[in-house]
């Protein structure tokens, strides 16, 4: 039988409804979370803006470097970042393998590839070989690759391990503590930063680079240039 016209409600349509806002915490716990399973996994990189440099001054000298090697940034080496805001670190301080505690002003007078590495980081371990070989064709009095491992436990690991892959060239640094990665803003590795003789930023990198392929060389014996 059909409704009774009279009885029956009239048809309605429900509003279609929105898509629910997640709540602004919720979107930032996320983030954080995949954040932390990427970095874990060796697949995020990146360095936060650094912070108010005191020492600007100072570093006029890197702010040209950086516009001198900005060009030959480029194949193997082509996601390095010339600073555009050079930054003192001559503070950063971590051990040599001793335990003897260094900072960077150590190596005034040289220019320095700072390189932050750990062994759970698998494009860390793929790129200490191409360092290790920077190092050997081009360690000097001028020039060092500074690889500083940020293991946290076990501090035997990392020198069991550079000793199973033959990495001999290359002298051994560590910041168990973790704070270089802090004062450097870097939430991912590997993590490079180039680095002039008197302390201050020249270029970064966020990510694994051919440190021993021919672009590497051209843009660090530019740095070398004086």
């Amino acid at each position: 039988m059909a409704d009774d016209p009279e009885t029956t409600p009239p048809e309605t349509v429900d509003p279609v409804p929105s898509a629910p806002r997640r709540p602004r915490r919720a979107l930032l716990v996320g983030l954080a979370l995949g954040v932390a399973v990427a970095v874990g996994a060796g697949a995020v990189y990146g360095l936060t803006a650094f912070g108010r440099n005191p020492q600007a001054a100072a570093c006029g000298p890197a702010l040209d470097l950086a516009r001198k090697i900005a060009p030959l940034a480029r194949g193997e080496v082509a996601a390095v970042a010339a600073t555009d805001a050079p930054r003192g670190l001559r503070h950063l301080a971590f051990a040599d393998g001793s335990g003897a505690p260094k900072t960077l002003a150590d190596w005034t007078g040289r220019t320095v590839l700072l390189n932050l590495w750990a062994t759970w980081c698998v494009p860390c371990r793929k790129e200490m070989p191409a360092l290790d070989a920077l190092q050997r064709e081009l360690g000097s009095d001028r020039f060092e690759v500074v690889a500083v491992n940020v293991d946290t436990r076990n501090p035997d690991k990392p020198r069991a391990w550079l000793k199973e892959v033959g990495i001999d060239g290359l002298a051994y640094y560590a910041d168990p503590s973790g704070k270089v990665l802090r004062e450097l803003g870097a939430f991912g590795l590997p993590t490079t930063v180039l680095v002039d003789p008197s302390g201050c930023t020249v270029a970064t990198l966020a990510g694994p680079a051919e440190w021993a392929s021919p672009d590497a060389l051209a843009l660090v014996k530019a740095a070398l240039a004086r």
